[in-house]
């Protein structure tokens, strides 16, 4: 029962993120100070990624970058925090899923352990009675044997 109403509360949690990181992406450049310091994370993303794909072009990586202007670095940073929000949850959402899952595994190894703990015990003790069953034989045996 636990099961399929974690995974549809994960599966919600998952599809209201969207919205929310769309919203995230909307409400961005409104204040000024925060819009100020989306701004410099574009730019320097904008310089890490254009550096990465001109070494992985076997470009020259020593040419000057220019930076975005203020709408696209607001609208860059605005994705890119959009899109963290959104992979960050869903990440989140796979370790607790993990986590759950490595849980219920050690638990059911536990319980696996406790049975073969019990099946060793019964064995032992049913050993035991045959071999209290044999000398019991072994008794009758030589009480039948023995008249006197």
């Amino acid at each position: 029962m636990m099961l399929p109403l974690f995974k549809l509360g994960t599966l919600a949690l998952r599809t209201l993120c969207k919205p929310i990181g769309n919203r995230i992406k909307k409400e961005a450049g409104i204040d000024p100070r925060f819009r100020k310091s989306i701004i410099a994370i574009a730019q320097v993303n904008h310089r890490f990624t254009t550096n990465l794909q001109r070494r992985i072009y076997g470009h020259a990586t020593d040419v000057a970058i220019r930076p975005l202007n203020e709408e696209k670095a607001v609208q860059a940073a605005a994705d890119l925090l959009g899109e963290l929000f959104v992979f960050s949850v869903a990440g989140i959402a796979i370790v607790f899923e993990v986590r759950r899952s490595s849980k219920a595994e050690a638990r059911k190894e536990e319980l696996r352990k406790q049975e073969l703990e019990g099946l060793k015990q019964r064995d032992e003790e049913l050993a035991k009675e045959v071999e209290q069953l044999k000398q019991r034989i072994t008794e009758l045996k030589v009480t039948t044997k023995d008249p006197a």
